[in-house]
């Protein structure tokens, strides 16, 4: 057996416990729900037994639990990402007087984006539509800004949030002064 099929025999019958306490179920409950004897779930969950698929099968959706997640090891490594002020992604091309900050990992790009944007005075940026049913929520720091999204405009300051429809076009502008504010972009 390899190192890795060790290390899941050793962390499965702790898995399943939690995963059974997690769903307020006694050992009778899953005997009852899985087909698995009540003997054979404790002697697993003490790591006395090892399941065969078919009983590991069983249990986890009894349990209501993804088999292979069960299973997985858990990651190596930090849990917590940083992305510190100076080392973020920033695009200056995309407004006038605009930076953007990309807060978002890469691999959501195009489903859920969160930016930070920095406007100077009069500083604007205007965006033509994203894909059908996509929104925006932008939500001011500091400042002042104006949005406008199919013909409607609306003015912010410190605090507000403003959602509206990112699939027709629409503009943030810093008319009286300098702003600061969060943006989420969600494709439909």
């Amino acid at each position: 057996m390899t190192e890795e099929a060790d290390d899941i025999l050793k962390r499965l019958p702790a898995r399943l416990r939690e995963a059974r306490r997690a769903q307020g179920l006694s050992l009778e409950a899953v005997a009852r729900l899985s087909g698995v004897s009540r003997s054979m779930v404790s002697q697993i969950e003490r790591g006395e037994s090892s399941p065969t698929i078919a009983t590991l099968w069983n249990l986890t959706r009894a349990l209501q639990v993804d088999f292979a997640g069960l299973l997985d090891v858990a990651p190596a490594g930090p849990q917590i990402a940083i992305i510190r002020a100076g080392s973020a992604p920033t695009i200056d091309n995309r407004g006038q007087h605009c930076r953007l900050r990309i807060l978002s990992p890469p691999e959501d790009a195009g489903q859920h984006e969160v930016y930070s944007l920095d406007f100077a005075h009069g500083g604007a940026l205007v965006s033509d539509p994203h894909r059908r049913g996509a929104q925006e929520h932008l939500t001011v720091v500091e400042g002042q800004v104006s949005i406008t999204s199919a013909g409607q405009s609306e003015r912010l300051g410190p605090g507000d949030t403003a959602r509206y429809a990112a699939d027709v076009p629409h503009a943030i502008r810093a008319e009286d002064g300098p702003a600061r504010a969060f943006l989420i972009v969600r494709d439909a």
